[in-house]
């Protein structure tokens, strides 16, 4: 049986790098989730006199860890979004014109749906030899991303939202010859009569017992988008995408935030309701008709400064594939009888 774990894992290591066009499976390494894998690559990497630049649309896994690492002398930059929260690519090269370690940046945010220039900042982070460190949690498994040629050097992703796998397990890619500091040590399984932490990939970053079953789910998950194809998933979702969008135009008093072109959207929406606070506007969807959305800063308070919806928040409603129309439709609905 412990064969037939240790061949799952590896199996899933191997769909992962094949679905993020990653030529070696050791540069995956299997963790908690998106935040730890922001974290290890983080603290794996800086050192004092660092200098980092980031953006205002990051989620708190990244601006929690840097200002930790701001108290250990690393220097970080933050880039402005404009109030869509979509960032110019030429603003990040702009800060990049001081000598800068490393790119931190989402590729899609949790608050708006924006989609950011990640292609454009690669590209020039390639050629200037300044790391990129790109957080996929909200964009794996909705977007095409191919690690093989994008000039990414760390992708951080979590396997509970586009990939369709289970709470607590995420990925993060490593690329080849970049050497990280582990944020955890102990028991791999290899080399144990060495005090030293392994050096070899992945075991060096993957210490104590794998969550074995959120990985088998993982896999599941992974073979399933597979079956369907990222281009049916983006289809639906942008469907229910636009539906949702005119849905929301059409109600008086109904704020929404982030751009309205499907195109460069990843699918988060966020509105408020004009005389209420969004608070209310969650619990009574709940209560009332049975609708689940998200409501507050959702762990991206600069975002909301961005878009101007700091300190309340706002609603933030996820269309999934697993969504329909009628869904779409009843949510409209009930938000109209509420601001009736």
């Amino acid at each position: 049986m412990s064969v037939e774990s240790a061949r799952m894992v590896f199996d899933a290591r191997e769909a992962l790098a094949d679905f993020f066009a990653v030529d070696d499976s050791a540069r995956i390494i299997l963790t908690s989730g998106a935040t730890e894998s922001i974290n290890l690559a983080l603290f794996g990497l800086l050192g004092s006199g660092d200098r980092v630049v980031t953006t205002t649309m990051e989620h708190n896994s990244v601006l929690r860890p840097l200002h930790a690492l701001q108290d250990r002398g690393v220097v970080v930059e933050k880039v402005s979004a404009d109030p869509s929260g979509t960032i110019a690519a030429a603003d990040i090269i702009a800060a990049c014109r001081k000598p800068t370690r490393l790119v931190v940046m989402t590729h899609c945010s949790n608050v708006t749906g924006s989609v950011q220039p990640v292609e454009q900042v690669a590209a020039y982070c390639r050629d200037n030899d300044i790391l990129l460190l790109v957080d996929a949690a909200q964009s794996a498994g909705l977007l095409p991303i191919s690690l093989r040629e994008s000039g990414i050097d760390l992708l951080a992703t979590a396997g509970h939202k586009g990939l369709m796998g289970p709470p607590g397990v995420g990925v993060l890619y490593v690329k080849p010859g970049l050497q990280l500091e582990p944020l955890i040590y102990g028991g791999t399984g290899t080399l144990s009569q060495s005090g030293a932490q392994p050096a070899e990939m992945p075991e060096r970053f993957e210490s104590g017992t794998l969550n074995t079953p959120g990985i088998a789910g993982l896999l599941a998950g992974v073979q399933y988008l597979n079956e369907i194809g990222l281009a049916s998933v983006r289809e639906h979702e942008q469907s229910l995408l636009q539906l949702l969008l005119d849905g929301l135009g059409s109600l008086d008093d109904v704020a929404i935030y982030g751009s309205s072109d499907v195109a460069n959207h990843g699918g988060a929406v966020s509105f408020n309701c004009k005389n209420f606070d969004p608070a209310e506007i969650g619990f009574r969807l709940d209560n009332e008709y049975d609708i689940m959305v998200r409501v507050g800063l959702h762990c991206a308070p600069d975002a909301h400064r961005t878009i101007g919806s700091f300190p309340r928040g706002t609603v933030r409603v996820s269309p999934g594939y697993y969504n329909s129309t009628d869904d779409i439709e009843k949510l409209v609905d009930a938000l109209g009888q509420i601001t009736r």
